[in-house]
């Protein structure tokens, strides 16, 4: 999709950015622990989700507690806790 070359996180939707936040505070989730933090709807987060994964700031793996479902991480730390050894 050519719309969304160089679009970044704060380009998206509100809903995928507090997507991107719950991630980024609760770390790998499924859909539906997304749902249940972000009290959106199924719907919305699958939204958000698509809209994140466009962007390329999230992953999606397998959840091995339960095959039916993914397990959604964001693919880097923030910049701003890359390295705390390097902020005094």
């Amino acid at each position: 999709m050519t719309e969304t070359d160089g679009e970044g996180i704060s380009d998206l939707p509100p809903s995928a950015k507090l997507v991107y936040k719950v991630l980024e505070y609760d770390g790998p989730l499924t859909q539906k622990g997304i749902v249940e933090e972000s009290m959106l709807s199924a719907r919305t987060v699958r939204y958000a989700l698509e809209r994140l994964d466009e962007v390329g700031v999230v992953e999606e793996d397998v959840y091995f507690a339960d095959a039916r479902q993914n397990l959604y991480e964001l693919n880097e730390p923030p910049a701003e806790q890359a390295d705390p050894a390097i902020s005094d």
